[in-house]
């Protein structure tokens, strides 16, 4: 259980210290020592606010999606007052930004690479809390536009084409930079990116929606 005084200023130089480090090296090669050194406290503030490494990385997991969605508010994507083809872009356009950011909210982006590619146990937590219900929005916003009758297992399918298209500029970003580095070069030219990505998706799945209909 975390300590009650979650605006505990030690606490909070842990969380940041820990955000760093975890993403620059992954929970595996880093220390509580390590945290502790940089954020410039005792060894023994894990175990008093924490209880323990491994619980003092899902707390950072956690802490950081919510620094990215502070910069980057998932708020449209959510909105039900918007159509669904805003609500989509805003997803891709979010979701790319994030990825991209190579400022402090982009550790967020890094250490979730680092957690996918080498998973721990705080995966589950961040799955359940925090990704599934985004995923639950997009199951109910894409048959907008593919119709209603494909089957669960493919509504998946296309919400992770979406997606991977996004995760391509980040997981590969080293070949994108020799490839054709003026793709996500500027701020423009990642909203550029995001609304390609966008137009490509919602092209796809209208074709979808189009067989749909020739089958009904």
């Amino acid at each position: 259980m975390n300590h009650p005084d979650e605006q505990d200023p030690t606490r909070d130089r842990i969380l940041q210290s820990a955000l760093e480090i975890f993403a620059d090296r992954g929970f595996k090669a880093t220390t509580v020592r390590d945290i502790c050194t940089h954020a410039g406290v005792n060894v023994a503030s894990v175990n008093y606010y924490f209880r323990s490494k491994e619980a003092l990385y899902r707390e950072v997991l956690v802490f950081s999606f919510k620094e990215a969605d502070r910069k980057y508010p998932p708020a449209a994507l959510m909105s039900d007052l918007l159509p669904a083809e805003d609500r989509l872009r805003h997803f891709v356009r979010n979701l790319l930004l994030r990825l991209m950011d190579d400022g402090r909210e982009g550790l967020h982006a890094k250490l979730m690479a680092r957690e996918i590619v080498d998973p721990t146990a705080a995966l589950d937590y961040v799955v359940e809390t925090v990704m599934r219900p985004r995923f639950m929005l997009l199951r109910e916003l894409l048959p907008h536009f593919v119709g209603e009758s494909w089957s669960a297992h493919d509504i998946d399918r296309f919400i992770l084409g979406v997606i991977g298209q996004c995760l391509v500029y980040r997981h590969a970003l080293p070949m994108v930079d020799q490839l054709c580095p003026q793709v996500v070069s500027s701020a423009d030219a990642i909203d550029r990116t995001a609304e390609v990505i966008f137009r490509f998706s919602l092209a796809g799945l209208r074709d979808f929606g189009r067989e749909e209909g020739e089958r009904s």
